[in-house]
């Protein structure tokens, strides 16, 4: 289905977004200069990348489990693989670039809500080979494929959890003291994603980083991440119209950023 109001909400955003030269922050433009408009090839890339060209053309079909809030794109009970990749995996440019910011803040820990096929779970991994990767999906066959792709690429660090977050999540949360990295890609409703960051809330800590997908995927979701936006332990927010960047640097003062991706 053709998203009218993304498509909108995307104008609206080239509009008023900066590049590096327009940020006076100097964590915001180096983490922009260095690591978000890093657009150099990696040696990590290049294994993760066949790998999706291998799902790209994957004609076996699989029964779609969906609990969150579904798919504009191809939403039927039975999927082929190839389908799936094409619609629902994370582009090139956005899963680098998650690999990229893991790379940067190196932390001990990355909780990923979504797996789907485990691509942007694979780049995750490939960054901090010694963080610890807990990623939850609600799907059993895509888990079960994505835990095939973890096998084929050699991963060691990934603990795949499934089932419905609401019910994964919070044993996950609660046996982790401090939570360093977490993307959240699952459930795009508003009120699923306001409970998953109050749940992550009480254990962030000044160098946490919560990566929201989609923040302008449907009305629900863009008053979600204005609400988290406007909560007193965020201090900084990066706003990439496709996915938003939440921070607690307590030394940082409260601002909010639109940068061009």
């Amino acid at each position: 289905m053709f998203n009218a109001s993304l498509v909108v909400n995307y104008i609206k955003h080239l509009a008023k977004a900066n590049t590096r030269h327009g940020i006076h922050s100097p964590f915001v433009y180096h983490l922009v200069d260095e690591v978000i408009y890093d657009f150099k090839e990696k040696p990590a890339y290049k294994n993760i990348e066949n790998l999706r060209k291998k799902l790209l053309s994957d004609e076996r079909f699989i029964t779609i489990t969906d609990l969150g809030a579904g798919s504009y794109v191809n939403n039927l009970k039975q999927k082929q693989v190839k389908q799936l990749a094409k619609n629902a995996l994370k582009p090139k440019k956005l899963a680098q670039l998650l690999y990229r910011l893991a790379k940067e803040f190196q932390p001990r820990n990355i909780i990923e809500l979504g797996t789907c096929l485990g691509i942007t779970t694979a780049y995750l991994s490939e960054a901090v080979p010694e963080a610890k990767v807990i990623t939850l999906e609600g799907c059993p066959q895509t888990a079960g494929l994505a835990q095939e792709n973890f096998k084929s690429l050699g991963l060691k660090n990934v603990n795949t959890s499934i089932g419905n977050f609401d019910d994964t999540l919070p044993p996950i949360i609660e046996a982790e003291q401090s939570l360093d990295f977490i993307f959240i890609d699952g459930n795009h409703r508003k009120d699923a994603t306001i409970n998953y960051f109050n749940w992550f809330l009480p254990h962030v800590n000044k160098d946490s980083v919560i990566i929201f997908d989609d923040i302008y995927w449907s009305g629900g979701m863009q008053e979600a991440w204005e609400m988290i936006k406007e909560h007193p332990q965020v201090t900084v927010t990066i706003d990439l119209f496709w996915i938003g960047l939440v921070f607690f640097k307590k030394d940082q003062a409260k601002e909010h950023f639109k940068v061009k991706f």
